[in-house]
């Protein structure tokens, strides 16, 4: 019983922390060059990409993850879906990725529309691209503009979901203007290239 509840409590904090925000504390320096773990998986994608902001999420007092956006020169917030860019989440506490799947998908349907066909196909996708995260787990995701995302798990290649319209509302759920998080957002941002 006692584990049903943690696995049910894990799974209603990861749904309201990921998207849910209590405090965002935005650390981006626009400096600091794509790590080289995700680095060496995306070159030349990634060439000369810079962090453009870092936020940690809290949710009920409690650590949820640490994330950071590096982008190339020239990159348009306003058309992040038309850009190469890597966005990696350092978790600091364990979930499902059967969890994360589920909730990623509700927040797509903020960014765009999509079909019922379209939604059961990208949360199977999502629940084999993203595994159960442990704390200390880093998931990065790429953006391939007009492919799809390549993850990476803890700096080596994991998955990938060939499909750019996938990707585009994936990665909108940090990066659209239409995310239900604007200051997560405005702090991954903070240091983007104008």
């Amino acid at each position: 019983m006692r584990s049903k509840s943690i696995a049910y409590f894990s799974s209603l904090t990861l749904g309201y922390a990921i998207f849910s925000l209590n405090s965002w504390a935005s650390t981006g320096t626009g400096v600091a060059p794509v790590p080289a773990t995700v680095a060496l998986a995306a070159q030349p994608l990634l060439s000369g990409a810079r962090l453009a902001g870092s936020a940690r999420l809290r949710f009920w007092g409690f650590d949820v993850y640490q994330a950071s956006l590096w982008v190339r020169p020239g990159f348009e917030p306003q058309h992040y879906a038309r850009h190469a860019f890597a966005l990696e989440l350092d978790y600091l506490r364990d979930f499902t990725g059967e969890a994360i799947a589920g909730r990623s998908i509700e927040e797509m349907r903020r960014i765009g529309s999509f079909s019922e066909a379209q939604a059961q196909s990208w949360q199977a996708a999502l629940r084999n691209a993203l595994p159960d995260v442990r704390q200390g787990d880093r998931i990065a995701g790429l953006h391939v503009p007009g492919v799809g995302a390549r993850f990476l798990l803890n700096g080596k290649p994991f998955s990938e979901v060939r499909d750019a319209e996938f990707s585009s509302l994936f990665f909108g759920i940090w990066l659209s203007p239409a995310t239900s998080e604007p200051r997560l957002r405005q702090a991954l941002l903070a240091q983007a290239p104008r």
